[in-house]
């Protein structure tokens, strides 16, 4: 099963606070693990929302925010991508990652959707489709 790992932004992240040398070569470890494990398809660090835009989408319609947005425990400062047996695989992983942020934080773990998750309502010719995609996307990878 794939599961996305979010770490969840901090008031300090948000402001733009760049990580000690030691938690870097931390977190550096950690992926190395992940790697060596078979485990980490993707994983990297989000620059603050002060940097980004949000698009509202209303029918037909698109409103873009510029950020910094509010709520910051609401925000997303980092992100895994990983191959697991189980979400309780993911979570003893997570339990073993070193703090990612200079203070207390937070880290989510989300399964994330296959083609069998969706059961009939998946036609063949978008099954087709999505295997192609997926191959177009290994390649360019």
């Amino acid at each position: 099963m794939k599961v996305m790992i979010f770490v969840k932004a901090t008031k300090d992240s948000e402001a733009g606070v760049m990580p000690t040398t030691e938690l870097l070569n931390a977190m550096g470890e950690f992926n190395t693990q992940l790697v060596n494990a078979g485990i980490m398809l993707a994983g990297e660090g989000l620059k603050p929302s002060s940097q980004g835009k949000r698009v509202r989408f209303s029918g037909k319609s698109r409103t873009v925010t510029d950020g910094p947005f509010a709520e910051t425990k609401e925000l997303v400062a980092g992100f895994w991508l990983w191959q697991v047996r189980s979400i309780e695989e993911a979570l003893e992983w997570v339990k073993r990652c070193p703090n990612p942020m200079l203070t207390d934080s937070e880290i989510e773990i989300r399964p994330v959707f296959g083609l069998e998750d969706f059961g009939d309502a998946i036609s063949p010719e978008f099954r087709a489709g999505d295997e192609e995609r997926r191959r177009r996307t290994d390649q360019n990878a």
